[in-house]
């Protein structure tokens, strides 16, 4: 006699970028020991696909492309599924700003963490009279790359490759040019002939977009001082 199967509990959410309701279940423990030992190994390549494999696995809605989904989409859904699989709290360590280094415990319930828009936010790019870019946001690879690489791992090079990356289309009232329908460095001859307020136009793309936000208050134990501090992207809650 076959032992029985466990049923596994559904959950919905609405994807910030699209407002889309979605149906997911948490991750299983082959899920999980996915997760730890690609964390575990500090590859890059192999979080990604850790991550991919289980947001594929643990969305239960069809039609859902992981590689699709905006970043910050990527942060909120993993960020819940792991919430329903382990736990609706999260335990992580702040520095306490006021003096730089004391660092203090604090429970965070998931529910709580949010998206967060910026009204300044544009996909289009006004570059001048005639062109506007519009951009898109990073994949699922760039998405892990920027969250968890180390600040080493990054150099000019990977930032224009990311700018490049997310070029969605070039267009005016006559033409229009689709990033996917051009070659690498055909976009990076694009980027190198703006100007750097047109550059810093792009930056602020990257700067503005929606993330993943929540802000803590905590009171250093050694100098007795509340301090506000506002967490940012999936690394500050991964744990």
């Amino acid at each position: 006699m076959p032992l029985p199967t466990i049923s596994t509990p559904t959950y919905e959410l609405v994807l910030p970028s699209s407002n889309r309701k979605i149906k997911f279940r948490p991750f299983l423990v082959k899920e999980e020991k996915i997760l730890i030992l690609a964390m575990e190994s500090q590859d890059t390549k192999q979080i990604a696909n850790a991550v991919k494999t289980v947001i594929t696995h643990c969305i239960l809605t069809k039609g859902i492309k992981v590689e699709k989904l905006s970043t910050f989409d990527i942060e909120y859904l993993f960020l819940n599924i792991r919430g329903k699989s382990v736990g609706e709290d999260i335990e992580v360590m702040v520095t306490c700003p006021d003096d730089g280094k004391t660092q203090v415990p604090t429970s965070i319930n998931i529910d709580s963490i949010k998206v967060q828009k910026n009204d300044e936010h544009e996909k289009d790019i006004k570059l001048d009279d005639t062109y506007t870019l519009r951009m898109r946001y990073p994949s699922l690879n760039e998405f892990i790359k920027n969250n968890f690489a180390t600040a080493t791992e990054m150099n000019v090079d990977d930032t224009f490759d990311l700018i490049a990356s997310c070029i969605d289309q070039v267009y005016s009232e006559e033409e229009s040019w689709t990033g996917a329908d051009c070659t690498k460095k055909e976009l990076s001859t694009f980027l190198e002939q703006l100007d750097s307020k047109q550059f810093k136009m792009i930056e602020k793309f990257f700067e503005t977009m929606p993330k993943l936000s929540h802000t803590v208050n905590v009171i250093n134990p050694n100098t007795k001082k509340e301090n506000k501090i506002v967490l940012e992207g999936l690394q500050n809650f991964f744990g």
